[in-house]
């Protein structure tokens, strides 16, 4: 199973919440069940997307944008080039140490995801910005099973999809 957890900005405390919405995905399954494809054709040189796919959730990387997929799995994505409409787009990631789960360890190193890498990727503070956060994370399954201890800071527009890197968008 994989999480994925909604920031928003606090008006009035200047603070974000997280707001955590266990989607569930068990990417162990998706040999069993036909979840994605393994990853997308990507650029030799610049590992970006060229062409659209459907790819294993543990494929997305850095840089990619996608798609949201509207039924709360997380076994796969679908991933686009960021020269094209998409709904979200991984700008930051974060690796967690060895060590027993902990959700709240997890919660913790998220917080990452609204701070300085935030600032440095839009342009403008998380607090200032008209720009939502979401994390992928890893759960107590996949942790334990796949060795995973990656947190993706994935960043999107509520007002709909963006064409382009929001890298530097300053809103």
């Amino acid at each position: 199973m994989m999480k994925l957890r909604t920031r928003r900005a606090l008006a009035l405390a200047g603070a974000a919440v997280a707001l955590s919405v266990a989607l569930t995905g068990c990417s162990a399954l998706d040999g069993i069940l036909g979840g994605g494809s393994g990853d997308a054709d990507r650029d030799e040189e610049t590992g970006q997307v060229t062409e659209s796919a459907n790819i294993d959730i543990f494929s997305l990387k850095l840089g990619d944008c996608t798609m949201d997929s509207g039924t709360g799995q997380l076994e796969d994505i679908d991933v686009v080039p960021c020269d094209q409409p998409h709904d979200m787009e991984v700008y930051h990631e974060i690796t967690m140490e060895d060590g027993e789960f902990s959700e709240e360890s997890v919660d913790a190193a998220s917080e990452e995801c609204i701070g300085d890498a935030y600032t440095t990727f839009v342009g403008v503070g998380y607090q200032d910005s008209a720009l939502q956060v979401t994390t992928i994370t890893p759960t107590q399954q996949t942790w334990d099973e796949l060795n995973d201890r990656v947190i993706q800071c994935i960043i999107f527009d509520e007002a709909g999809q963006t064409t382009g890197s929001l890298k530097g968008a300053a809103r």
